[in-house]
């Protein structure tokens, strides 16, 4: 199954900043057809959660939890998104996905998840 690719998760102190990536295997989306994307958070036994999103226009919206320290862009040309997480808390603990909202130009897409971990 085809997926899209994330890096950049780990362990971090709090109030620390780490930068996930995410990247759009050419085989699935062209420069084109990025569309909205966005970032989704998961922690064991609870439900996915919205984090950040990013429209072709460039607007964003983010969960009113990380307003202010999350920062989510796009490089098109790379076929990339990114989230710059800063101040990082315990809260945010979780395993970060990438995901490609479907549209006319193309259908929806996880990544695989990435671990970002901030101790107590």
């Amino acid at each position: 199954q085809l997926q899209l690719v994330e890096s950049g998760g780990g362990l971090v102190p709090p109030g620390g900043s780490l930068r996930l990536s995410c990247r759009a295997p050419r085989m699935i989306l062209s420069t084109y057809n990025i569309g909205t994307m966005a970032w989704y958070r998961q922690v064991p036994g609870k439900q996915r959660e919205f984090v950040a999103n990013i429209n072709s226009g460039y607007t964003t919206n983010y969960a009113d939890s990380v307003k202010g320290r999350f920062t989510i862009s796009r490089d098109n040309g790379k076929r990339s998104v990114y989230l710059q997480m800063n101040d990082l808390k315990p809260e945010d603990t979780a395993v970060y996905y990438c995901y490609r909202a479907p549209d006319h130009l193309a259908q929806e897409y996880w990544g695989q998840g990435t671990q970002v971990t901030v101790p107590s």
